[in-house]
């Protein structure tokens, strides 16, 4: 077990180097997570429907708008950063925009 912990690290860090894309591991909000009904993992996928490219940040957070719960993912794709906002409770995209010069 331990072996294939340290392998999926050295791949991982191998990956960065070469500038292959990993999607983000750890997001903030979690302690949230309790409330949601679709996970991080569906969010993600919808939100990559959405913008496909590189997760470079995600999030769950409270925020105005749909039931109020919702993720928050930042992709790169063609040298932008996209904003992709999708409701925690139902899975409707709630935004998806390029990120101005002064990102949340």
């Amino acid at each position: 077990m331990t072996r294939t912990i340290e392998s999926l690290g050295i791949a991982a860090g191998f990956a960065l180097l070469i500038g292959m894309p990993v999607a983000a591991s750890a997001y903030t909000g979690q302690n949230l997570a309790p409330q949601a009904r679709v996970t991080i993992e569906q969010a993600r996928s919808i939100a990559q429907k959405t913008i496909p490219g590189t997760i470079t940040d995600e999030e769950l957070e409270q925020e105005r708008g749909g039931s109020g719960l919702r993720y928050s993912f930042d992709i790169k794709r063609d040298h932008k950063t996209y904003e992709v906002g999708v409701d925690a409770r139902t899975g409707t995209v709630l935004e998806h925009k390029v990120e101005g010069p002064n990102p949340d």
